[in-house]
């Protein structure tokens, strides 16, 4: 197939460009290289995704939608006469209280990137759409979270931007039959992750013997799942399925004391914690229910927390002198 991916040099975007390039897709790649975390970590994942055959990369904004229709009219000139067959949309401007700061690039990426891929896909033909939504849409919910449930209460920019970016994909579906997968993922983890994440700062802070700073009592507790369990779910969604918002998480809730438990246990170190008051915007606990994955995508989380931990932990020490000269 011929897949455009936006936000290829993302955490979860540059994951999802290298499986579907081992099983022999052609991925064109697209990202705007922003600052909202330290650019080095997208140029080290670029940097093994450009050894890799068929995959092309462009960098530029999806919110610019001028730019956005050149680029891809070059991306159609690649594909050699054939089609591109599918869009997944993985740009993002991500992060709970960034978003409280400065909401505004968080629609112009959020919604107003999604409405030009959307745009674009409706013009050209393009069959296929797969969005990365959130499960901070769901705010404070009975738990497990379940698709059908309620989410109409979100408590930040981030995921209000995201929830406006599942109902554009609720409208190209009903107006033009593009088939698409909204997929709500939980807290991502793994090698290379998002330095404002709690698993990349923790490891970071207790091999490092730095202050480990938590919001609240540590009580507050995050389905977390690992990096190639959200790939391989992202992948699988390409299918054909009509409409459908699916959820990718572990199923399983981890309180972030007990992360920093295990990070302890396996590093031989001992955390220097201090606690300051909890945001308003943070979520007591999520927990995914996953039995739609199960059922409509044959998928189900393959990582637990201690092996995924434990390849984070591997990643860190391979890459420590990049980490340690990193900003969390």
């Amino acid at each position: 197939m011929n897949i455009i991916v936006s936000g290829c040099a993302g955490f979860i975007g540059a994951k999802v460009c290298e499986f579907l390039l081992e099983r022999g897709d052609s991925v064109f790649g697209v990202d705007n290289m922003s600052d909202a975390y330290d650019v080095r970590l997208k140029n080290h994942r670029l940097e093994t995704l450009r050894k890799l055959e068929r995959f092309n990369f462009f960098e530029f904004d999806i919110s610019d939608n001028p730019k956005l229709l050149s680029v891809c009219e070059e991306i159609k000139s690649l594909c050699e006469g054939a089609r591109i067959d599918c869009v997944i949309n993985l740009a993002a401007r991500a992060g709970v209280r960034q978003s409280i700061e400065n909401p505004w690039i968080y629609y112009s990426t959020n919604v107003t990137g999604t409405l030009n891929l959307l745009e674009f896909c409706r013009s050209e033909g393009i069959g296929k759409f797969v969005l990365a939504s959130t499960s901070s849409v769901y705010g404070e919910n009975e738990i497990p979270f379940v698709e059908d449930m309620k989410t109409d209460y979100q408590l930040s920019q981030y995921s209000s931007s995201k929830k406006s970016a599942e109902g554009l994909c609720s409208v190209y579906n009903s107006l033009y039959g593009i088939d698409i997968s909204v997929l709500r993922y939980f807290t991502v983890y793994g090698p290379a992750g998002r330095p404002d994440m709690s698993v990349f700062r923790f490891i970071k802070w207790i091999n490092e013997g730095e202050e480990v700073v938590i919001l609240g009592d540590g009580e507050q507790k995050r389905d977390f799942t690992y990096v190639d369990d959200i790939a391989a779910g992202t992948v699988s969604a390409i299918r054909r399925l009509g409409f459908e918002i699916i959820n990718l998480g572990s199923a399983a809730s981890v309180s972030l004391n007990e992360m920093i438990d295990l990070i302890e246990r396996k590093t031989g170190k001992k955390a220097k914690i201090t606690c300051d008051p909890p945001h308003p915007s943070d979520i007591k606990v999520t927990l995914a229910n996953i039995d739609k994955a199960k059922r409509v995508l044959d998928w189900e989380p393959c990582f637990d927390i201690e092996n995924g931990i434990e390849n984070s932990l591997r990643w860190y020490n391979a890459n420590e002198a990049l980490v340690r000269s990193i900003e969390v």
